[in-house]
């Protein structure tokens, strides 16, 4: 654990279909590293992480930025997905000068609630448009070595969704058990019970957004369906690598990352 994370984890030691098990210290996964503590700075200094993959948008990093150790250098690599999710909304919101302001807002957070997509459906679009994102991610993973701190952290708010996408890609690629991969996903519901969990329940009913069901699972939840369908639809287009090769890597680099991930 480092602290200040409550998402943070290796992904190795994943079984793979064949017996072995993916390599650790390579990839890792966690929520943003906004609120790490000084004891946690020197632990994530202390790893062989060299680089940092973050999937948020501008505005989530203007929001919370993350904290790094200064006392080495971390190369830091923004590769947002989802821009606009936010935006969307508050560019929803009435004029401050809008007589009927407070009705106009209450029928647009209403009319946004209701095309809210299922936490599976927003991956598949996440899918759709993400491909040279997660391929991007795969590059940097199979450019990391064992000769200097150069393994891969990413990361986005949560380390849920865009994060958990991303990984059971490269998981999927690298020949992970499916049920493992699915696993390895399901399990950040569990991290981020408590105190994160509510604090994002109360931000959103502070907007005056219901917390219905589906926007609580959103929020905090990693329902295995919601995984099990997105990797359905890698699947139905050739599966994990083809998918990865769709967005640009190179058959060399995919070649290089299951190299890296498998131990």
């Amino acid at each position: 654990m480092i602290e200040g994370l409550q998402n943070f984890r290796d992904t190795g030691g994943t079984p793979l279909d064949g017996g072995g098990a993916t390599r650790s210290g390579v990839l890792y996964r966690s929520e943003a590293l906004s609120a790490l503590t000084p004891g946690g700075l020197d632990a994530l200094a202390a790893t062989d992480i060299g680089v940092i993959a973050d999937f948020r948008t501008e505005v989530e990093r203007g929001m919370a930025a993350d904290r790094l150790p200064d006392s080495r250098p971390f190369r830091v690599v923004d590769l947002p997905l989802l821009e606009g999710a936010l935006t969307g909304m508050a560019q929803q919101a009435p004029k401050a000068d809008d007589p009927n302001a407070a009705d106009a807002a209450a029928a647009a957070i209403a009319a946004a609630v209701a095309q809210l997509p299922g936490l599976g459906d927003l991956y598949v679009s996440m899918l759709a448009g993400g491909a040279a994102s997660f391929a991007a991610l795969a590059r940097l993973i199979a450019a990391s070595t064992d000769d200097a701190p150069s393994a891969v952290l990413v990361h986005c708010t949560a380390g849920k969704d865009r994060t958990g996408v991303a990984v059971a890609l490269m998981l999927d690629t690298a020949g992970a058990d499916r049920d493992a991969v699915v696993a390895d996903y399901a399990s950040s519901a569990a991290h981020l019970a408590g105190a994160w969990a509510d604090r994002m329940r109360a931000m959103v009913t502070a907007m005056g957004v219901p917390l219905t069901p589906t926007i609580d699972t959103l929020l905090t939840g990693t329902p295995a369906a919601a995984i099990e369908q997105a990797l359905a639809w890698t699947d139905e287009r050739g599966g994990a690598a083809a998918y990865l090769q769709s967005g640009g890597l190179t058959d060399s680099e995919l070649e290089a990352l299951r190299a890296r991930l498998v131990a």
